[in-house]
């Protein structure tokens, strides 16, 4: 069996980035309505110039904007964006000068504009969840993300005391195979992050892997190579309690739409 149909695919995104530092993210889930599509891409286009110049400041290190598919208005969400930081004070605190920023991004907007644009963001789009996380571990390369990425997002529940077993087994087994896939072009990157808030039994997940690939090409037609080799006894055993110690809740299909990075 192919190992993508193997291996517990997901996503941001973004890992390259931190491959010298730790990385931490925010994920906020929107709600669009489909007669808010068009209004929603107006929001978003002018908060990217603000991102762009958050980045210049060094109040985040990078944001995505991502498209979600299943986006039905009854199956979740319809877009992620992500913000990145090298700093979890940083990212809990939503640190830095938002109007330096926005003042950067939009010097000649009057008041009344910027308040108008305010508004629109709150009207085309409802910030369902926002989600807290730090990376715990990535493969290594040199894919610099693109827009037209697409991401696999597996939302993961670990019970409760078997985070650690988990962890251990995406590093220690499935980990290699994943960089094995990157070296031979099967996708682009792999990344396990962690819940750091929401946390508790009542939270939706505890963990988010993430595969990436150039493109829907890629992920459906991914070159043949050798397969991996059989896991050992022993690492068999490791599986098996790994799979057996997390709810695997949902998965996500997501392409990059927009970008801005350090």
């Amino acid at each position: 069996m192919k190992k993508l149909l193997m291996i517990a695919v997901v996503m941001l995104m973004t890992f390259q980035l931190a491959a010298q530092e730790k990385l931490y993210l925010v994920f906020e889930f929107m709600k669009v309505d489909n007669k808010q599509e068009a209004a929603y891409g107006e929001t978003e286009e002018f908060w990217a110039k603000i991102h762009e110049q958050r980045v210049k400041n060094g109040d985040i290190i990078g944001w995505d904007l991502w498209k979600l598919q299943p986006g039905g208005e009854d199956q979740h969400f319809q877009y992620l964006t992500v913000n990145l930081y090298n700093d979890p004070v940083k990212m809990m605190t939503n640190a830095g000068d938002f109007d330096a920023a926005l003042k950067a991004a939009y010097p000649d907007m009057s008041e009344e504009d910027l308040n108008k644009k305010m508004e629109m963001t709150a009207k085309s789009r409802d910030l369902a969840v926002r989600i807290y996380l730090e990376e715990i571990d990535v493969t290594t390369g040199d894919f610099t993300m693109p827009v037209g990425t697409v991401a696999a997002i597996n939302m993961m529940k670990v019970a409760a005391g078997n985070a650690s077993k988990y962890e251990k087994m995406e590093s220690e087994i499935f980990k290699p195979m994943h960089q094995r896939d990157v070296d031979n072009g099967v996708r682009e990157s792999w990344g396990l992050l962690r819940f750091m808030s929401p946390y508790g039994s009542d939270a939706y997940a505890t963990h988010i892997t993430v595969d990436m690939y150039k493109d829907y090409n890629q992920f459906f037609n991914p070159p043949e190579v050798a397969e991996n080799p059989a896991p050992t006894e022993a690492q068999m055993k490791q599986i098996n309690e790994g799979i057996a110690s997390r709810d695997h809740r949902f998965m996500y299909l997501a392409t990059l739409v927009m970008t801005h990075k350090k």
